[in-house]
């Protein structure tokens, strides 16, 4: 069996963030992971076999993303 999901990051005033979380984090994606950056949203696409392995990698995308975020903002300031 196969489980997809998409995670989906949507903010209009914080597109620009986005999108340097997603440039900085798309070298790490495995082959189960598609990174695809639109005009207004950032969509990460994930498919797994085993619903544990979807949890797993949804939680380090995430804390990823978080890291990735803070130092962007401390860039920034």
């Amino acid at each position: 069996m196969k489980i997809t999901t998409t995670i989906e990051f949507k903010d209009e005033g914080a597109m620009q963030v986005a999108k340097r979380i997603a440039n900085s984090l798309a070298p790490d994606n495995l082959t189960n992971m598609n990174t695809e950056i639109k005009e207004d949203s950032v969509c990460i696409h994930i498919t797994t076999e085993k619903i544990t392995s979807l949890i797993a990698t949804v939680d380090d995308l995430l804390m990823n993303a978080k890291i990735a975020e803070e130092i962007a903002e401390d860039l920034d300031e």
